[in-house]
Protein backbone atom coordinates (compact mmCIF):
# COMPACT_ATOMS: atom_id res chain seq x y z
CA UNK A 1 0.00 0.00 0.00
CA UNK A 2 1.57 3.18 -1.04
CA UNK A 3 1.75 6.19 1.37
CA UNK A 4 -1.36 8.67 -0.15
CA UNK A 5 -3.71 4.99 -0.01
CA UNK A 6 -2.81 4.58 3.42
CA UNK A 7 -4.05 8.04 4.70
CA UNK A 8 -6.49 8.04 2.74
CA UNK A 9 -8.18 4.80 3.93
CA UNK A 10 -6.91 6.16 7.76
CA UNK A 11 -8.73 9.95 7.62
CA UNK A 12 -9.91 10.62 10.36
CA UNK A 13 -10.64 14.03 10.07
CA UNK A 14 -8.67 17.24 10.02
CA UNK A 15 -6.51 17.10 12.97
CA UNK A 16 -5.77 13.36 12.17
CA UNK A 17 -4.97 14.07 8.55
CA UNK A 18 -2.69 17.21 9.57
CA UNK A 19 -1.01 14.70 12.21
CA UNK A 20 -0.46 11.73 9.80
CA UNK A 21 0.32 14.03 7.39
CA UNK A 22 3.39 15.54 9.25
CA UNK A 23 4.42 12.11 10.42
CA UNK A 24 4.67 10.75 7.13
CA UNK A 25 6.60 13.31 5.40
CA UNK A 26 10.04 12.07 6.96
CA UNK A 27 9.28 8.61 4.91
CA UNK A 28 9.22 10.70 1.34
CA UNK A 29 11.28 8.62 -0.67
CA UNK A 30 12.24 6.17 1.31
CA UNK A 31 10.63 3.44 -0.77
CA UNK A 32 9.14 0.98 2.16
CA UNK A 33 6.02 -0.71 2.23
CA UNK A 34 3.50 -0.39 4.82
CA UNK A 35 4.93 -3.62 6.25
CA UNK A 36 7.68 -1.68 7.86
CA UNK A 37 8.59 -0.90 11.31
CA UNK A 38 7.88 2.91 10.95
CA UNK A 39 4.63 2.39 9.40
CA UNK A 40 3.27 0.33 11.23
CA UNK A 41 4.44 2.95 14.21
CA UNK A 42 2.63 5.46 12.35
CA UNK A 43 -0.63 3.37 11.71
CA UNK A 44 -0.68 3.35 15.48
CA UNK A 45 -0.28 6.57 16.35
CA UNK A 46 -2.93 8.02 13.97
CA UNK A 47 -5.77 5.25 15.39
CA UNK A 48 -4.64 7.02 18.93
CA UNK A 49 -5.39 10.02 17.25
CA UNK A 50 -8.74 9.04 15.70
CA UNK A 51 -10.40 8.39 18.94
CA UNK A 52 -9.30 12.13 20.09
CA UNK A 53 -10.25 13.68 17.15
CA UNK A 54 -14.28 13.67 17.76
CA UNK A 55 -14.09 15.43 21.18
CA UNK A 56 -11.60 17.92 19.47
CA UNK A 57 -13.88 18.72 16.35
CA UNK A 58 -16.82 19.01 18.92
CA UNK A 59 -19.21 22.65 18.57
CA UNK A 60 -19.10 24.18 21.02
CA UNK A 61 -22.39 24.52 23.71
CA UNK A 62 -24.17 27.40 24.91
CA UNK A 63 -26.19 27.70 27.69
CA UNK A 64 -28.56 30.58 28.31
CA UNK A 65 -30.82 31.58 30.94
CA UNK A 66 -34.64 33.67 29.77
CA UNK A 67 -36.43 35.30 32.73
CA UNK A 68 -39.96 36.50 31.74
CA UNK A 69 -42.55 38.86 32.82
CA UNK A 70 -45.26 36.32 33.09
CA UNK A 71 -46.21 33.26 36.19
CA UNK A 72 -44.35 30.10 35.07
CA UNK A 73 -45.19 28.08 32.34
CA UNK A 74 -48.33 30.56 32.09
CA UNK A 75 -50.40 29.74 29.28
CA UNK A 76 -49.61 31.03 26.24
CA UNK A 77 -47.48 34.01 27.31
CA UNK A 78 -45.21 31.81 29.28
CA UNK A 79 -45.39 29.21 27.02
CA UNK A 80 -44.40 31.19 24.60
CA UNK A 81 -41.34 31.51 26.13
CA UNK A 82 -41.17 27.69 26.71
CA UNK A 83 -41.80 26.86 23.45
CA UNK A 84 -39.41 29.20 21.63
CA UNK A 85 -36.45 27.70 24.05
CA UNK A 86 -37.44 24.51 22.97
CA UNK A 87 -37.25 24.85 19.63
CA UNK A 88 -34.03 26.44 19.34
CA UNK A 89 -33.01 23.70 21.19
CA UNK A 90 -34.28 21.33 18.50
CA UNK A 91 -33.10 23.16 15.81
CA UNK A 92 -29.37 23.44 16.97
CA UNK A 93 -29.21 19.96 17.78
CA UNK A 94 -28.85 20.51 21.55
CA UNK A 95 -26.07 23.12 20.77
CA UNK A 96 -28.36 25.82 22.09
CA UNK A 97 -29.65 25.23 25.63
CA UNK A 98 -31.86 28.63 27.00
CA UNK A 99 -33.60 27.62 30.73
CA UNK A 100 -37.08 29.69 31.19
CA UNK A 101 -37.61 30.94 34.27
CA UNK A 102 -40.91 32.53 35.39
CA UNK A 103 -41.27 35.88 36.63
CA UNK A 104 -40.05 35.98 40.50
CA UNK A 105 -38.31 32.55 40.16
CA UNK A 106 -35.17 34.09 39.31
CA UNK A 107 -35.69 38.34 38.37
CA UNK A 108 -38.98 39.85 39.58
CA UNK A 109 -41.15 40.18 36.76
CA UNK A 110 -40.98 43.71 36.13
CA UNK A 111 -36.61 43.20 36.49
CA UNK A 112 -36.53 41.58 33.16
CA UNK A 113 -35.45 44.21 31.19
CA UNK A 114 -32.70 44.96 33.74
CA UNK A 115 -31.27 41.63 34.13
CA UNK A 116 -31.05 41.43 30.10
CA UNK A 117 -29.50 44.84 29.34
CA UNK A 118 -26.59 44.21 32.49
CA UNK A 119 -26.10 41.08 31.09
CA UNK A 120 -27.10 39.14 34.43
CA UNK A 121 -29.01 36.72 32.12
CA UNK A 122 -28.90 36.62 28.55
CA UNK A 123 -32.34 36.66 27.29
CA UNK A 124 -35.85 37.94 28.54
CA UNK A 125 -39.54 37.74 27.29
CA UNK A 126 -42.47 40.16 28.30
CA UNK A 127 -43.96 43.66 26.57
CA UNK A 128 -42.06 46.35 25.07
CA UNK A 129 -44.43 48.84 26.84
CA UNK A 130 -43.55 47.42 30.56
CA UNK A 131 -40.20 49.30 29.44
CA UNK A 132 -41.92 53.08 28.99
CA UNK A 133 -39.43 53.79 31.88
CA UNK A 134 -36.59 53.38 30.37
CA UNK A 135 -37.56 54.74 27.37
CA UNK A 136 -40.62 56.43 26.36
CA UNK A 137 -40.94 55.06 22.57
CA UNK A 138 -40.75 51.39 23.58
CA UNK A 139 -44.11 51.69 23.87
CA UNK A 140 -44.79 51.65 20.32
CA UNK A 141 -43.41 48.46 20.00
CA UNK A 142 -46.17 46.15 22.04
CA UNK A 143 -49.21 48.43 21.69
CA UNK A 144 -50.78 51.64 20.41
CA UNK A 145 -54.35 52.84 21.42
CA UNK A 146 -56.68 52.79 18.29
CA UNK A 147 -53.54 51.78 16.53
CA UNK A 148 -52.45 48.25 14.90
CA UNK A 149 -54.40 45.25 15.20
CA UNK A 150 -51.91 42.05 14.72
CA UNK A 151 -51.49 41.76 11.27
CA UNK A 152 -50.71 45.34 10.69
CA UNK A 153 -48.13 45.31 14.00
CA UNK A 154 -46.43 42.22 12.60
CA UNK A 155 -46.41 43.58 8.57
CA UNK A 156 -44.95 47.03 10.36
CA UNK A 157 -42.09 45.37 12.26
CA UNK A 158 -41.37 42.82 9.51
CA UNK A 159 -42.00 45.02 6.60
CA UNK A 160 -42.26 48.43 7.43
CA UNK A 161 -39.35 49.62 9.15
CA UNK A 162 -40.64 48.95 12.56
CA UNK A 163 -38.07 46.54 13.59
CA UNK A 164 -35.28 48.48 12.83
CA UNK A 165 -36.18 51.34 14.63
CA UNK A 166 -36.81 49.07 17.60
CA UNK A 167 -33.36 47.73 16.87
CA UNK A 168 -32.30 51.14 17.67
CA UNK A 169 -34.22 52.32 20.70
CA UNK A 170 -32.80 49.20 22.73
CA UNK A 171 -29.23 49.77 20.81
CA UNK A 172 -28.03 52.00 23.90
CA UNK A 173 -29.31 49.21 26.44
CA UNK A 174 -26.93 46.30 25.07
CA UNK A 175 -30.20 44.86 24.23
CA UNK A 176 -31.27 42.62 20.44
CA UNK A 177 -35.35 42.70 20.23
CA UNK A 178 -37.46 40.01 18.48
CA UNK A 179 -41.12 40.06 17.81
CA UNK A 180 -42.35 37.06 19.85
CA UNK A 181 -46.00 36.49 19.82
CA UNK A 182 -49.54 38.76 19.63
CA UNK A 183 -52.22 38.20 21.91
CA UNK A 184 -54.49 39.60 18.90
CA UNK A 185 -57.91 42.16 19.44
CA UNK A 186 -57.99 42.29 23.46
CA UNK A 187 -60.82 42.69 25.69
CA UNK A 188 -61.62 46.05 27.37
CA UNK A 189 -61.46 44.91 31.27
CA UNK A 190 -62.78 44.08 33.85
CA UNK A 191 -65.11 46.80 36.09
CA UNK A 192 -66.68 46.74 39.37
CA UNK A 193 -69.09 49.30 37.91
CA UNK A 194 -70.71 50.22 34.96
CA UNK A 195 -69.07 52.82 32.00
CA UNK A 196 -71.51 54.89 30.75
CA UNK A 197 -70.40 58.24 30.42
CA UNK A 198 -66.62 59.02 29.89
CA UNK A 199 -67.16 60.76 33.63
CA UNK A 200 -67.38 56.87 34.42
CA UNK A 201 -63.36 57.06 34.13
CA UNK A 202 -62.97 59.52 36.81
CA UNK A 203 -60.82 58.10 39.65
CA UNK A 204 -60.60 54.44 38.69
CA UNK A 205 -58.00 53.17 39.53
CA UNK A 206 -56.93 50.59 37.07
CA UNK A 207 -54.41 47.96 36.39
CA UNK A 208 -53.49 49.39 32.70
CA UNK A 209 -50.36 49.53 31.41
CA UNK A 210 -48.84 51.31 28.07
CA UNK A 211 -49.71 54.06 26.36
CA UNK A 212 -53.30 52.63 27.61
CA UNK A 213 -52.44 53.80 30.62
CA UNK A 214 -51.67 57.72 30.03
CA UNK A 215 -55.21 58.09 28.12
CA UNK A 216 -57.15 56.49 31.15
CA UNK A 217 -55.04 59.23 33.43
CA UNK A 218 -55.95 61.66 30.70
CA UNK A 219 -59.61 60.84 31.19
CA UNK A 220 -59.00 61.33 35.45
CA UNK A 221 -58.59 57.97 35.97
CA UNK A 222 -55.83 56.40 37.77
CA UNK A 223 -53.48 53.77 35.66
CA UNK A 224 -51.67 51.57 37.83
CA UNK A 225 -48.93 48.65 37.04
CA UNK A 226 -48.44 45.27 38.31
CA UNK A 227 -47.42 42.21 37.30
CA UNK A 228 -50.19 39.88 35.87
CA UNK A 229 -49.99 37.37 38.86
CA UNK A 230 -50.88 40.20 41.04
CA UNK A 231 -53.92 41.19 39.55
CA UNK A 232 -56.30 39.33 40.89
CA UNK A 233 -55.29 40.14 44.60
CA UNK A 234 -55.27 43.44 43.66
CA UNK A 235 -58.79 43.44 42.43
CA UNK A 236 -60.54 41.24 45.13
CA UNK A 237 -59.08 43.46 47.77
CA UNK A 238 -60.11 46.63 46.21
CA UNK A 239 -56.65 48.29 45.74
CA UNK A 240 -57.79 48.59 42.24
CA UNK A 241 -61.19 49.14 40.76
CA UNK A 242 -60.40 47.47 37.19
CA UNK A 243 -58.45 45.71 35.68
CA UNK A 244 -57.14 45.24 31.85
CA UNK A 245 -55.26 41.88 31.38
CA UNK A 246 -55.91 39.56 28.07
CA UNK A 247 -58.64 38.07 26.91
CA UNK A 248 -61.74 35.92 27.80
CA UNK A 249 -58.85 32.03 27.69
CA UNK A 250 -56.67 34.20 30.01
CA UNK A 251 -59.37 36.30 32.01
CA UNK A 252 -61.24 32.71 32.63
CA UNK A 253 -57.93 31.30 33.93
CA UNK A 254 -57.53 33.96 36.29
CA UNK A 255 -60.68 33.93 38.03
CA UNK A 256 -61.32 37.73 37.35
CA UNK A 257 -65.13 37.06 37.23
CA UNK A 258 -65.13 35.85 40.63
CA UNK A 259 -63.40 39.71 41.68
CA UNK A 260 -65.49 41.66 38.82
CA UNK A 261 -68.74 42.32 37.90
CA UNK A 262 -68.66 43.90 34.43
CA UNK A 263 -66.37 42.58 31.03
CA UNK A 264 -66.05 45.44 28.73
CA UNK A 265 -64.92 45.38 25.18
CA UNK A 266 -63.47 45.86 22.50
CA UNK A 267 -59.97 46.47 23.82
CA UNK A 268 -59.29 49.94 22.38
CA UNK A 269 -56.19 50.54 24.22
CA UNK A 270 -54.12 47.26 23.32
CA UNK A 271 -55.72 46.07 19.44
CA UNK A 272 -52.96 43.59 18.55
CA UNK A 273 -50.33 43.33 21.34
CA UNK A 274 -47.00 42.58 20.60
CA UNK A 275 -44.94 40.47 23.04
CA UNK A 276 -41.43 40.27 22.76
CA UNK A 277 -37.59 38.03 23.20
CA UNK A 278 -35.13 40.15 24.15
CA UNK A 279 -31.70 39.38 23.95
CA UNK A 280 -28.36 40.85 25.71
CA UNK A 281 -26.56 41.81 22.59
CA UNK A 282 -22.93 40.73 23.65
CA UNK A 283 -23.75 37.36 23.88
CA UNK A 284 -25.60 37.56 20.42
CA UNK A 285 -22.47 38.80 19.20
CA UNK A 286 -20.82 35.47 20.89
CA UNK A 287 -22.99 33.42 18.55
CA UNK A 288 -22.39 31.69 15.21
CA UNK A 289 -24.38 32.76 12.52
CA UNK A 290 -26.18 29.63 12.57
CA UNK A 291 -27.68 30.17 16.05
CA UNK A 292 -28.50 33.58 15.62
CA UNK A 293 -30.58 32.17 12.70
CA UNK A 294 -32.03 29.76 14.66
CA UNK A 295 -32.77 31.95 17.54
CA UNK A 296 -34.89 34.25 14.86
CA UNK A 297 -36.79 31.42 12.85
CA UNK A 298 -37.83 30.48 16.79
CA UNK A 299 -39.33 34.38 17.67
CA UNK A 300 -41.18 34.04 14.37
CA UNK A 301 -42.56 30.54 14.73
CA UNK A 302 -43.26 31.80 18.82
CA UNK A 303 -45.17 34.84 16.72
CA UNK A 304 -47.21 33.00 14.42
CA UNK A 305 -48.07 29.97 17.03
CA UNK A 306 -49.31 32.40 19.70
CA UNK A 307 -51.73 34.32 17.60
CA UNK A 308 -53.43 31.64 16.75
CA UNK A 309 -53.60 30.16 19.82
CA UNK A 310 -55.38 33.04 21.20
CA UNK A 311 -57.65 33.29 17.97
CA UNK A 312 -58.67 29.60 18.34
CA UNK A 313 -59.72 29.91 22.22
CA UNK A 314 -61.20 33.31 23.34
CA UNK A 315 -64.00 32.57 21.97
CA UNK A 316 -65.13 29.26 23.45
CA UNK A 317 -64.02 30.80 26.78
CA UNK A 318 -66.26 33.60 26.78
CA UNK A 319 -69.17 31.66 26.07
CA UNK A 320 -67.88 29.84 29.52
CA UNK A 321 -67.55 33.67 31.55
CA UNK A 322 -71.13 34.85 29.96
CA UNK A 323 -73.39 31.47 29.79
CA UNK A 324 -72.01 29.05 33.03
CA UNK A 325 -70.44 32.23 35.34
CA UNK A 326 -73.16 35.15 34.67
CA UNK A 327 -70.68 37.67 33.69
CA UNK A 328 -72.14 40.61 32.62
CA UNK A 329 -70.50 41.26 28.71
CA UNK A 330 -70.79 45.06 28.06
CA UNK A 331 -70.14 47.48 25.19
CA UNK A 332 -68.30 50.82 25.83
CA UNK A 333 -70.47 53.13 24.42
CA UNK A 334 -70.01 55.09 21.11
CA UNK A 335 -69.21 58.68 23.12
CA UNK A 336 -66.59 56.72 25.43
CA UNK A 337 -65.00 55.56 23.23
CA UNK A 338 -64.88 58.52 20.88
CA UNK A 339 -64.10 60.75 23.66
CA UNK A 340 -60.95 58.06 24.56
CA UNK A 341 -59.95 58.10 20.37
CA UNK A 342 -59.20 61.89 21.00
CA UNK A 343 -57.45 61.40 24.21
CA UNK A 344 -55.62 58.84 22.71
CA UNK A 345 -54.43 61.34 20.05
CA UNK A 346 -53.12 63.73 22.41
CA UNK A 347 -50.77 61.04 24.09
CA UNK A 348 -49.39 60.08 21.27
CA UNK A 349 -48.31 63.59 20.42
CA UNK A 350 -47.07 64.73 23.76
CA UNK A 351 -44.86 61.23 23.79
CA UNK A 352 -43.69 62.24 20.01
CA UNK A 353 -42.74 65.34 21.20
CA UNK A 354 -41.25 64.50 24.68
CA UNK A 355 -37.95 63.29 22.60
CA UNK A 356 -36.35 62.82 19.20
CA UNK A 357 -36.22 58.59 18.85
CA UNK A 358 -40.46 58.52 20.10
CA UNK A 359 -41.45 61.35 17.44
CA UNK A 360 -39.06 59.22 14.32
CA UNK A 361 -41.05 56.19 15.85
CA UNK A 362 -44.26 57.66 16.11
CA UNK A 363 -43.69 59.22 12.48
CA UNK A 364 -42.80 55.84 10.83
CA UNK A 365 -46.08 54.43 12.96
CA UNK A 366 -48.20 57.17 11.17
CA UNK A 367 -46.94 56.80 7.83
CA UNK A 368 -47.53 53.10 7.81
CA UNK A 369 -50.94 53.37 9.96
CA UNK A 370 -52.11 55.29 7.05
CA UNK A 371 -50.68 53.30 3.91
CA UNK A 372 -52.14 49.91 5.68
CA UNK A 373 -55.78 51.81 6.10
CA UNK A 374 -55.66 53.30 2.46
CA UNK A 375 -55.58 49.11 2.08
CA UNK A 376 -57.94 48.00 4.47
CA UNK A 377 -60.42 50.29 3.41
CA UNK A 378 -60.77 48.44 0.25
CA UNK A 379 -60.24 44.97 1.51
CA UNK A 380 -60.94 44.37 5.33
CA UNK A 381 -63.91 46.71 5.80
CA UNK A 382 -65.83 45.45 3.07
CA UNK A 383 -65.63 42.12 3.85
CA UNK A 384 -66.25 42.24 7.18
CA UNK A 385 -69.08 44.80 5.82
CA UNK A 386 -70.33 42.09 4.19
CA UNK A 387 -70.14 38.85 6.33
CA UNK A 388 -72.84 40.78 8.87
CA UNK A 389 -75.61 40.78 5.41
Amino acid sequence: MKRREFIKKVGVGAAAVGAGAAATAGLTGCGKQDDSAEVAKLKKEIAALKGKAPAVMKEKTYKWKMVTTWPPHFPMLGEGADNLAKWANEMSNGRLEITVYGGGELIPPLGVFDAVSQGTVEMGHGAAYYWAGKAPATQFFAAVPFGFNAQSMNAWIYSGGGMELWEEVYAPFGLKPLLAGNTGVQMGGWFNKEIKTINDLKGLKMRIPGLGGKVLAKAGGNAILVAGGEIYTNLDRGVIDATEWVGPFHDLKMGFYKAAKYYYYPGWHEPGTALEAMVNKKAWDTLPADLQAIIEAAAYRSNMWMLSEFEAKNNDALQTLVNEHKVQLRQFPEPVLKALKKMAKEVLDEVAASDPMSKKVYESFLKFQSNVSSWNAITEEPYQTFKKL
